[in-house]
């Protein structure tokens, strides 16, 4: 058995699979994804996994050097912008470098989905629960 945080075996090579500046999108389970992408469905249910859940087990194996977030999670979903720029922050200090974030339009980051190399579903139901990790290196 995997003795790793991540036992997804899908999550797990996706993860595995990533270079420098390749991005995974982790999103709720609205997000529309690209029939040429990658998908990696973890919803249950409604909130089952939260997106939030979904993001830190993924973080704990992705070295990640930008985080990019739809412009409208900041109005419409303020309470988990703040739990994720939380989240980034522990990030950075656990990593011991610098994550950019940066902001889009959400049809911008639909877009954006076509070109990462997965996306992550999980069974959140609210807004703008998404986020597109661009992967750093390690050295």
């Amino acid at each position: 058995m995997k003795k790793g945080k991540v036992l997804n075996s899908e999550v797990s090579s996706v993860i595995s699979r990533l270079g420098h500046t390749d991005t995974l999108v982790v999103c709720d389970a609205g997000l529309p994804i690209p029939h040429s992408t990658t998908r990696i469905d973890l919803a249950l249910t409604q909130g089952v996994p939260t997106f939030m859940q979904v993001l830190d087990v993924v973080t704990t194996e992705m070295q990640v050097e930008e985080a990019i977030l739809a412009t409208e999670i900041q109005q419409h979903n303020p309470q988990l912008h703040e739990t994720l720029l939380g989240h980034i922050k522990q990030l950075q200090q656990h990593q011991g470098n610098t994550i950019k974030i940066s902001y889009i339009t959400h049809e911008q980051f639909k877009k954006n989905t076509a070109d990462s190399q997965a996306v992550i579903r999980s069974g959140e139901c609210s807004p703008y629960a998404n986020i597109i990790l661009c992967a750093g290196v390690t050295f």
